[in-house]
Parts: C-alpha cells; sequence; structure tokens
C-alpha cells in the first residue's frame, strides 16, 4: 500500500478583536525559525485558553512526531493528531487515520482508521483520498470496487497527488473501473512522472518507447528510463541497460550497460538475458587517417 504522509500543516491565523486584522502565529513563527521549545509553549498557551484549537493541537503532534524539542514519541504524537483531528484538523486526521490502519503509533483499527480517513477527505486532504482510493481496491478482502478506488483517486489527483495521478494510468491502462485507454493512461502517467514520480515515468517511457497510447519516441523514453534508474527504480535501471546496450534511442555504451546491469541486480532485478554484458567489449572506433 502506497500512502504519502506528506507533513503539510496550514498555520493558524489569529484575529484581533479590535483591529480585525490578523494576530501572527507565535507558535507556527517559532516553529517555522526551528525555536521549537517557543513553539511547544505557545501553542500550548493556546491550547489552554481553547482546547479546541485545531491548529495548535496538530503542531504539538507534529513536534513529537518529528522530536522536534522534545523526545521523538509517536504514540504521543498520534494523541495529539487525534484531538487536533476531532478539533476540525485535516491532515491531524489522515495522519491518525494512516495510523490506525497499519497500528504505527495507535491502535490498528480499520473501522477507526476509515471514519478519521473520511474525515480527513471532507475536508479535501489528497493523501487521505488517496489511501481511500486504496482501500476500496483492497476493499476488506472482497472484489475491488474499481468505480469507486478511481473516484478517490480523481479527486486527490485533481488536488496534484503523484500516486493518484499514476493510479489512474494504470486503471485506464488496464480498463479496470475505468474504460481502457492507452492515451489517457499515458497523459495521467506524464502528470506523475512531471512530479517525480519514479513508476509512472517507467510507464511513460515504455508507452512512448513502443509508440502505445503516445508516439514513438526512444530517445524521450531513454530519458524517462534514466530519470527513474536514478532515483533507484530496478526495472527502470533493466531497460536502461537494454536500450544502451543495444543502442536504441540512445548511441550504444556497453560499459554503462553494465553498470545499471549491475545496478538492478542489486536492487533484486536478475536479469540472465544481460549477462553476456559481463563479457562483452566496447567495439574499437574508427580513426581517420592521415
Amino acid at each position: 500500500m502506497t500512502a504519502c504522509v506528506a507533513l503539510f500543516l496550514t498555520p493558524a491565523i489569529a484575529w484581533s478583536a479590535t483591529t480585525n486584522a490578523p494576530a501572527p502565529d507565535l507558535a507556527f513563527g517559532a516553529y517555522q525559525r526551528g525555536d521549537y521549545s517557543v513553539a511547544m509553549k505557545e501553542a500550548k498557551k493556546r491550547i489552554a485558553d481553547n482546547p479546541k484549537d485545531a491548529a495548535a493541537l496538530t503542531l504539538v503532534g507534529r513536534l513529537y512526531l518529528e522530536g522536534a524539542g522534545v523526545a521523538r514519541d509517536r504514540s504521543v504524537a498520534m494523541e495529539w493528531f487525534k484531538r487536533g483531528a476531532d478539533a476540525g484538523d485535516g491532515e491531524a486526521a489522515y495522519l491518525y487515520g494512516a495510523a490506525a490502519l497499519n497500528g504505527a503509533g495507535a491502535p490498528k483499527n480499520r473501522a477507526v482508521a476509515r471514519a478519521y480517513l473520511e474525515k480527513a477527505a471532507a475536508l479535501d486532504r489528497p493523501a487521505a483520498l488517496h489511501l481511500l482510493g486504496e482501500l476500496a481496491l483492497e476493499n476488506e478482502g472482497a472484489p475491488s470496487d474499481f468505480g469507486k478506488a478511481a473516484d478517490y483517486f480523481r479527486r486527490a489527483a485533481a488536488k496534484g497527488n503523484a500516486d493518484s495521478l499514476y493510479a489512474l494510468g494504470v486503471l485506464y491502462k488496464t480498463g479496470k473501473g475505468l474504460p481502457k485507454d492507452e492515451r489517457e493512461a499515458a497523459e495521467w502517467f506524464k502528470r506523475a512522472a512531471e512530479l517525480d514520480f519514479a513508476a509512472a515515468m517507467v510507464e511513460l517511457a515504455v508507452l512512448q518507447f513502443n509508440g502505445v497510447g503516445a508516439p514513438r519516441d526512444r530517445a524521450a523514453a531513454a530519458q524517462w528510463f534514466r530519470k527513474a534508474a536514478a532515483k533507484g527504480n530496478a526495472v527502470a535501471q533493466n531497460r536502461l541497460a537494454h536500450i544502451l546496450a543495444q543502442g536504441l534511442g540512445v548511441e550504444a555504451n556497453l560499459a554503462e550497460a553494465r553498470e545499471w546491469r549491475d545496478k538492478s541486480r542489486e536492487a533484486g532485478l536478475n536479469d540472465p538475458s544481460l549477462d553476456y554484458l559481463s563479457n562483452a567489449s566496447e567495439p574499437a572506433k574508427p580513426t581517420l587517417g592521415k
């Protein structure tokens, strides 16, 4: 299961009763400066004045999760996130829901997890929407609800969630929950690839290399394979080794092909069809006579 556990917190805006102008958020400002003890002090001061201050509750959770100014304690962080979620903070609801789903810092409970993820989704948190899409695919052991998953992925993708952009590409490619459409798949893979999502780079490169769903462009495919390979994607490393060895869309380079083959092997992808590279030598380059 892939989940994007991004810790984005929107600083709360406090309004002055006398001027109607936004008062500075001392707690979040201190956090941004790296003055974590002041951030904790100011956040707890706000909570003492208002136990339902969602932003302050969530900030305290973040400090414990990161070990910023306090001993790192995931369980304590989740207690604060739960309070923040119950007070209406969407990111706290997502973080607590994800923790309850995996038993990471909170009691493992799928019903509780789903409730908090849905609370976060109602506040349009993209990571929560994506995770609910994955839950629809798992569907408690029943056949996957691809249509429901696609709806969640589309909502998350609209907010730039790379995991969901990729997931929609897969659904279009396979025709599960959505009409099979390799052109649509290529478009979604491209959007995810442009957000640095390695698996999407590989899918897009395969389509471009074969001219399926996208114009055939082996040079462009090689570039995507190289980007994904540099990010440690074993499949991309393997494909790059093949195209470098054969000079497909790039200049043949057996030495570099061996390097990428070895990296893919180290990552667990062993391809016997590349064994020949161990004994292959670069062809002599022609020289100009005098």
